[in-house]
């Protein structure tokens, strides 16, 4: 324990960011770096606590008291050795995650929880800085071939693993360059894609192969990755998304959010945009959907100058605080006010979309909607709406963008054409361990198999997926568990 008393003598402070006005000028990330002496006594802050609720809150399992324990003591290269040995990415994690793990911190039963997500972005990048980061090479290969298709955070996370155990691995993914979500998803202002790069590279020395404009069902055969690889590995994710069929939905101004964003972040990096230009300046523009995506469509909305930007929510305001159907340590269905909220956005919560509203070109012009009432559980959870009278009006709109979440993922192509078993939300099924689907050879990870989830899941699935591949391949595994334990199957 780094400091005993670290709890009572400091609270929970995070780092700076560029201001508002500042940071809406471009796409770059705006929250900086604490200093030496505020990181120490953030980590000074951990109880190590007899039972670390924080590990079950991490769907990695990461190993938090430990690891803040080296912080304090600026053992760097040991808590980049205990961060490392569960979690493959925390560049992206430590940037990204909503952070699990903090909502199930013991501290923060009635105090603010340690600062957990930013300790682990602050750790990755030192160990960078100190050049602890290195390329890590099989002694061993097997001579086992696995391809993987999809190269978001699962795909590159059960190609690391599978890497490691020393067999040979080709990523497949069908944009120009690897990444999946991280890339052509996550904006700029909040994951620079030299990130990505850094880690692609990384692995890349280690001896991962990546092909990129590979469609594997499209342009790549499937059947020849079938006969070369002794296993694959399916980590398309889930792409397919949630769409919202009322009158006006044809009209030109509607689109998913994740179109909207894919494009502005190939603007970002200059490269080509196959579409018409989909940009928020001097528009109107509703973001439907009140999650993270479409969050990032209130920040990118900004930055490209939109005349107005606001964002509805079906369902009623949540809580700014745990209530008695939210008990710790499980993760609260709270307020969430992201650094895009604050950069301006009118939020709406318990509003329901009706129509989109065109003029005589076929342009989308204005919104029909409607307010909500929700009834609620005897535990407080809302379960049914009416529609609120007298409360249907028209607001101004030009750009409706949907983000509504995601619905499973793409079936025509690869999985229509591997025949793989479906399960009834439409993901690809896996058996009882998990992961194996009715195809012997074929895996799947991450938000194919799980459907739309974390990064820090996808993270996860793809660590354990490799382990299942690995003890598939080898008959057992030294791949570390989740658990943090070594299993041999057979």
């Amino acid at each position: 324990m780094g400091k005993p008393t670290g709890f009572i003598e400091f609270t929970r402070e995070l780092p700076g960011k560029r201001a508002v006005s500042e940071r809406l000028k471009d796409y770059n990330e705006f929250v900086q770096r604490l200093p030496e002496e505020k990181l120490n006594q953030q980590s000074g802050r951990c109880m190590n606590c007899g039972v670390p609720f924080c590990h079950s809150g991490c769907p990695l399992g990461n190993v938090i008291p430990e690891f803040n324990d080296a912080v304090y003591k600026k053992s760097w290269a040991e808590a980049y050795d205990i961060l490392s040995s569960t979690n493959n990415f925390p560049e992206f994690t430590g940037r990204i995650c909503p952070a699990p793990c903090e909502s199930a911190c013991v501290l923060g039963i009635n105090q603010p929880p340690v600062t957990i997500e930013e300790i682990e972005k602050h750790i990755i990048e030192i160990a960078f800085d100190k050049g602890f980061v290195k390329a890590r090479k099989p002694n061993l290969r097997s001579g086992k071939k696995v391809a993987v298709i999809g190269s978001g955070p699962s795909g590159l996370a059960a190609a690391a693993q599978l890497n490691y155990a020393g067999h040979l691995v080709t990523v497949y993914e069908r944009d120009d360059a690897p990444g999946g979500l991280l890339r052509y998803g996550i904006p700029d202002f909040k994951l620079e894609k030299w990130v990505i790069d850094r880690r692609v590279k990384l692995m890349e020395e280690e001896g991962v192969v990546f092909k990129c404009n590979a469609n594997v069902g499209v342009n790549t055969s499937i059947n020849d990755l079938l006969r070369e690889n002794h296993a694959i590995v399916l980590a398309g994710g889930s792409t397919i998304p949630r769409n919202l069929n009322i009158p006006g939905r044809e009209l030109n101004g509607v689109h998913f959010a994740m179109d909207f964003l894919k494009q502005q972040n190939k603007r970002v990096a200059n490269r080509s945009i196959d579409a018409s230009p989909l940009i928020a300046s001097a528009k109107d523009v509703v973001v439907i959907g009140g999650g993270d995506t479409g969050s990032d469509c209130v920040g990118t909305s900004n930055r490209q100058g939109a005349n107005s930007v606001t964002q509805f929510e079906l369902l009623p305001k949540p809580p700014e605080s745990r209530t008695d159907y939210m008990p710790w340590p499980t993760y609260p269905m709270t307020l969430k006010t992201s650094s895009s909220h604050d950069e301006g956005a009118n939020r709406q919560w318990a509003v329901a979309t009706k129509a989109f509203i065109g003029d005589e070109n076929g342009q989308l012009k204005a919104l029909k909607i409607v307010d909500l009432e929700w009834t609620s559980s005897a535990d407080g959870r809302p379960v049914k709406f009416t529609e609120r009278a007298e409360s249907e009006r028209e607001i101004p709109c030009q750009l409706a963008l949907l983000a509504m979440g995601f619905l499973h993922p793409q079936h025509d192509g690869l999985i229509h054409q591997l025949g793989v078993e479906l399960d009834e939300r439409g993901n690809i099924k896996a058996d009882e361990k998990g992961f194996q689907t009715n195809i012997q050879k074929i895996f799947t990870a991450g938000d194919m198999r799980r459907g739309q989830s974390l990064v820090v899941w996808a993270i996860s699935e793809g660590r354990e997926a490799a382990r299942k591949v690995d003890e598939y391949l080898m008959g057992q595994s030294q791949l570390e568990t989740k658990d943090h334990s070594y299993v041999i199957n057979r």
